[in-house]
Order: structure tokens, then C-alpha cells, then sequence
């Protein structure tokens, strides 16, 4: 009885304590295996330790030329879909403008519509406009799926500011880009900054998309694709662990700094 008590009383902390294993699993399996030394083509069954793939990730050919064009096509998709989306965002909770509800409505329709009736439709875009599908087709597509969670993010951001407090910037003869820059900008950076690192994301780890539009390219997400093919490299699972260690070390590197900035703001 005791303990069917407190388990009753503790379910809710059981259950996110399972969820988040079943979560993080697969990334322990990615880093577990980063560390092995396979006998044959696909890293799949465990053999011995080794360093190997760590001391030469770049030693698979084309690897880190296909990582490093998937982090230059994300990087821009995120400048690209944050500033639009932000001012998007902006637009929309801001002003009164004709069609408004129906562009409310749109913003959502990427988001729910499958990955490849869109990348079905911009293939065909890009065909009937005579564009060679590569680097700057795969780069506008990414852009155009990524601005929708972008705006959403920004939009719930901006929705939830006080107008107040830019109005008493304003009575202190704050003008238009001041106010801007200095109380409208930093209290919706936590939003922007959500949609950018959503962006980012997508945009890194997109491959349906890509993989209609890409042409010739060859981005890190097509590569893991073809080489699980032919033999599945160990140094898939070093770039892997790499980029969800750097993750998790953002995330905490965030939350300490809001920590530290919320105990500075309270009264000593």
C-alpha cells in the first residue's frame, strides 16, 4: 500500500521521467556506438571500444562537405525566415489590414500541411520557372517552410508584451527607433531567438524537401540517406553526438543565463 501510494502521488514525475528516456534514448544509442569499431560496412552490432572515428571524423569521403553545406543552408534559412517571420509577426498582431484573418489562416497551412505535397509543389514551381535546382533552391524552400514557425513563435511573443511600456518610452521622448531598439527589440528577442534555433533546426535536419529540390547537392541528411545504403560509417554517429552534446550545452548555457538574470532582478 505504501508503495502503490507513492506512486500515486509521484505519477506525474514518473511519467516525465519516462517520456524523457524514451526521448533521449536514441541519442544514447547515436553516442554509445560513436565509440565502437565495426567489422563490416553498417555500424549496427556492437564489436569493440575505439577512438578511431573521433580522432578522424572528416575520414568518410564527402562527409563534412555535405555538413558543412547543410550548416551554411541552415544558417541563412534562419536569417532569412527570422527576419521575415519576425516582421510577419509583427504585421500581424500590429496593424489592421484587409485579408488579415485569411493571412493568419495561411501562416499555418506549412506547418500542417506533409512534407511532400509542399515539396512536391515547389518542385514543380521551380521546374516550370526554368531554375536549376541546387544550392539556392533548396535555400528558398527552407526559408519558406521555416517562416511559418518562425511567425508563430514571434507572433505569441509579441501578442503577450504590454503596449504600455513602449508608450511610456514614447512620453520620455523616446522616438521611433529608439523604442524600438531598446524596449520593443529585447522584450521580444526570447521569441525571436525560439523561432531562430526552430528554424535552424528544421532547416539542418530537413531532408524531404531537400531531397526533391537539392538537384546535385548533397546535404548531411541526404548523406546519412545514401550511405545507410552502402554502409552506415561511424563517423555518422560522431557528427551525431557532437551536435547533441553542443545542444544540450545551449539549452543549460540558456537557462543558467535566465537563471542568473532573474536572481540579479529580484530585491535584495
Amino acid at each position: 500500500m505504501v508503495v502503490i501510494h507513492w506512486i500515486r502521488r509521484n505519477l506525474v514525475v514518473i511519467a516525465g521521467l519516462l517520456t524523457l528516456a524514451y526521448m533521449i534514448l536514441p541519442n544514447i544509442v547515436v553516442m554509445v556506438f560513436s565509440f565502437n569499431n565495426p567489422k563490416g560496412r553498417f555500424n549496427y552490432a556492437w564489436q569493440e571500444f575505439s577512438l578511431d572515428a573521433w580522432k578522424d571524423p572528416c575520414g568518410v569521403a564527402d562527409l563534412c562537405g555535405s555538413l558543412s553545406l547543410s550548416l551554411q543552408i541552415a544558417a541563412w534559412a534562419t536569417v532569412g525566415a527570422t527576419v521575415l517571420g519576425t516582421m510577419i509577426a509583427f504585421a500581424l498582431v500590429r496593424y489592421r489590414f484587409r485579408a488579415r484573418g485569411a493571412i493568419n489562416s495561411l501562416i499555418f497551412l506549412p506547418m500542417a500541411m506533409p512534407e511532400v505535397v509542399m515539396a512536391a509543389s515547389l518542385l514543380t514551381l521551380f521546374l516550370n520557372m526554368g531554375a536549376e535546382l541546387g544550392f539556392w533552391t533548396v535555400l528558398i524552400a527552407h526559408i519558406m517552410f521555416c517562416l511559418s514557425f518562425v511567425v508563430t513563435a514571434v507572433k505569441a511573443r509579441v501578442m503577450s508584451m504590454d503596449p504600455r511600456l513602449e508608450e511610456a518610452a514614447r512620453d520620455l521622448y523616446a522616438g521611433p527607433v529608439q523604442t524600438f531598439l531598446r524596449v520593443t527589440l529585447p522584450i521580444a528577442a526570447p521569441g525571436i531567438a525560439a523561432g531562430a534555433l526552430l528554424a535552424f533546426a528544421l532547416s539542418f535536419d530537413d531532408f524531404i524537401i531537400t531531397n526533391f529540390n537539392a538537384g546535385s547537392t548533397v546535404t548531411f541528411p541526404m548523406f546519412v540517406w545514401g550511405s545507410a545504403q552502402r554502409g552506415t560509417p561511424v563517423q555518422i554517429n560522431v557528427i551525431g553526438t557532437a551536435m547533441f552534446v553542443i545542444a544540450v550545452l545551449m539549452v543549460l548555457g540558456g537557462q543558467l543565463v535566465a537563471s542568473r538574470r532573474k536572481n540579479n532582478a529580484q530585491p535584495k
